[in-house]
């Protein structure tokens, strides 16, 4: 269990997952919080990195830290996705076992299984077919991550698990055209298109992949949850267990934005995998299941969109 005065550091606090972290934790009453901004620690310099982490001893470690980015970024940035997660991981998980830091939880990607895996997908079908092509420099960094944690594990002794989220979104998302996720990017497009009178809303592709999300605050309780029950070793996904078509989410974002027009489709943009829908069967099993509704989280991260982006 995490003590109440137990040293948390929470790798990429600024960010949405590790804002989320630092919420949840505060909530629960841990006070012991240990978190540095980039301008403070440079996650990408393994020797700062390395003695942050041997003066400061945390007791437990989140990594939430990453650069991350939708279908265009991560298709775009390909070279930066893979030398950039993977330079952090390492130095964190390196660190963490030089330090002395037995107790660890990595943030990966639902992007680590293979494109056209059964459905839903469990943890069991990591590594056994091809990666979707679009942002394969993402995911194989991720999974570089999950196997990091199992050969300390399996060398060293620690006790370093990752978790595998599907789709996130809420408080803190990037709500960037250019780099942000599809359903931040719809909020902000069905916003834009209310401000300005449009009577349609442009989609990306064809409506039809189906995708599932997760309100991040959710995740962040799951983690909290695995790492206060003394999990160990392997991964678990982390998911609402249900998805929908873009054209359904595209129509639930139109409700909660109030806007009236309708959706036109581009297909000439790409729609990535047709399917990912993770098996939550395995995080279930020990008493876990996410909390937040889609209807209610994108009224919440909408909520927060107007607040720091204005009405």
């Amino acid at each position: 269990m995490m003590e109440p005065a137990a040293k948390i550091y929470v790798a990429g606090h600024r960010g949405m997952v590790g804002s989320a972290l630092v919420r949840r934790l505060q909530q629960s009453g841990y006070s012991n919080i240990l978190t540095r901004t980039h301008a403070e620690l440079d996650l990408l310099n393994q020797a700062a990195t390395h003695a942050f982490l041997a003066q400061e001893k945390p007791d437990f470690i989140f990594i939430a830290a990453a650069i991350v980015g939708g279908i265009h970024a991560n298709n775009t940035y390909r070279a930066d996705f893979i030398y950039q997660n993977l330079m952090v991981e390492a130095n964190l998980i390196h660190g963490a076992w030089l330090a002395g830091v037995q107790r660890l939880c990595f943030l990966g990607s639902s992007c680590i299984y293979p494109r056209d895996c059964p459905q839903p997908i469990k943890e069991d079908y990591l590594l056994t077919g091809p990666l979707e092509q679009t942002n394969e420099p993402y995911a194989i960094a991720k999974i570089a991550g999950i196997k990091l944690c199992e050969s300390y594990n399996r060398q060293h002794g620690t006790r370093y698990f990752s978790v595998m989220p599907t789709n996130l979104y809420g408080p803190n998302d990037n709500y960037d055209l250019a780099n942000s996720h599809v359903l931040p990017a719809l909020i902000r497009k069905a916003h834009e298109a209310k401000q300005r009178g449009d009577s349609e809303l442009v989609v990306w592709g064809s409506g039809k992949p189906r995708r599932e999300f997760l309100y991040v605050d959710d995740l962040a309780d799951a983690c909290t949850f695995l790492m206060d029950r003394g999990v160990t070793d392997g991964f678990y996904n982390i998911g609402a267990g249900e998805d929908v078509t873009i054209r359904e989410l595209a129509e639930t974002v139109m409700s909660v934005v109030a806007f009236p027009g309708s959706i036109v489709f581009d297909a000439a943009k790409p729609d990535g995998t047709p399917r990912k829908l993770l098996d939550v069967s395995r995080l279930r099993d020990i008493g876990w299941q996410a909390r937040t509704p889609l209807s209610e989280g994108i009224a919440l991260a909408y909520r927060d969109f107007l607040a720091r982006h204005g009405g």
